[in-house]
């Protein structure tokens, strides 16, 4: 999912490029998102058993060998604490789930099911990959933050993702998405453009997502998109953060009663969001607190640094060298 909203947010900022302006480039993939495209397509003309989605990957990744790109998977690690929960809606709180949501107080985050159908595909993938010679960085916790980490280090041209949340983790050019054979393109979003067109620096995305919620926030309950982007622009990318550690999440009430909007404007509520009445009470704090850790799981993600061995391990710094 990413920051709810987001790429609606940027929309302005896509970019549709040629598949050949990948020439050369050094690209991460965010496997379990390409997993999650093709499986898509795979359910709508067959069955799994089928394995269309292996076919579809190999021919991705044959068109970027082609090109002469350098590619990386890098996978999914542990899901961090801060979004158990959110994990534990989308497998609609199963037997197993609920046993280790007995123990979240001293779980500092939560290994996969490497068992589960989706693992099994994942395997299939570096499978794949070993055999035409690309490399896996099996990441700590979130691949996308892996993904921007390595974006960020220049250690690859740019990342792809579908997950919007690449950008908060600073990442800086991303592919969301990839269409192969006659006139195949990429498409392309830029943080240079984000914050020279919309003026929405990293921060100020990190806190878009405190507002309109994220895979790690349920957000502000009944703040639509327009408001949030009034009241983040309003402060500004620089003071932004500053304003949450200050004033908490009421600098979202000011900002949006001196904007002069509704509460409800331009957003349908989910039933899972949740009202946060910013008053001071113990809840508000224990709200706030969260909304604390989320800034800091997006600014200081659990990866492996650009000198670590995992990274040497990869071979992606020779890589680089070798593209130089």
């Amino acid at each position: 999912m990413g920051v709810k909203n987001l790429w609606d947010i940027i929309e302005s900022c896509k970019k549709t490029i040629p598949l050949h302006h990948l020439q050369n480039k050094r690209v991460s993939i965010d496997l379990s998102c390409w997993m999650v495209q093709l499986q898509n397509v795979n359910k709508s003309h067959c069955s799994l058993k089928d394995k269309l989605y292996i076919k579809g990957l190999f021919h991705r990744l044959r068109a970027l060998i082609a090109l002469n790109c350098t590619l990386i998977f890098v996978t999914d690690g542990s899901i961090p604490a801060i979004k158990l929960s959110t994990y534990r809606r989308r497998l609609k709180s199963g037997t197993e789930t609920l046993q280790d949501e007995i123990n979240l107080n001293n779980t500092s985050s939560l290994r996969r099911n490497m068992g589960s159908e989706f693992s099994c595909m994942i395997k299939e993938a570096k499978l794949l990959g070993m055999a035409l010679e690309v490399p896996c960085l099996d990441g700590v916790e979130e691949a996308e933050a892996q993904c921007a980490l390595l974006n960020s280090e220049s250690l690859c041209d740019g990342c792809f993702t579908s997950d919007s949340d690449v950008f908060l983790f600073g990442a800086r050019t991303v592919y969301r998405d990839i269409c192969l054979g006659e006139g195949g393109f990429v498409v392309c979003y830029e943080m240079a453009d984000i914050e020279r067109e919309l003026g929405f620096g990293r921060n100020s995305l990190i806190t878009l997502s405190v507002l309109l919620g994220s895979d790690y926030s349920p957000g502000v309950r009944g703040l639509g998109p327009e408001s949030a982007c009034r009241i983040v622009e309003s402060i500004g990318d620089k003071g932004v953060l500053q304003r949450i550690a200050l004033e908490g999440l009421s600098f979202a009430r000011k900002g949006s009663r001196k904007q002069g909007c509704s509460r409800r404007c331009n957003h349908k509520e989910n039933e899972s969001d949740r009202q946060l009445n910013i008053n001071g009470s113990e809840r508000d704090l224990q709200g706030e607190k969260h909304f604390q850790q989320v800034v800091g799981a997006y600014l200081k993600p659990k990866c492996h640094s650009a000198d670590s061995e995992a990274v040497h391990g990869s071979n992606i710094k020779e890589q680089r060298c070798s593209k130089s």
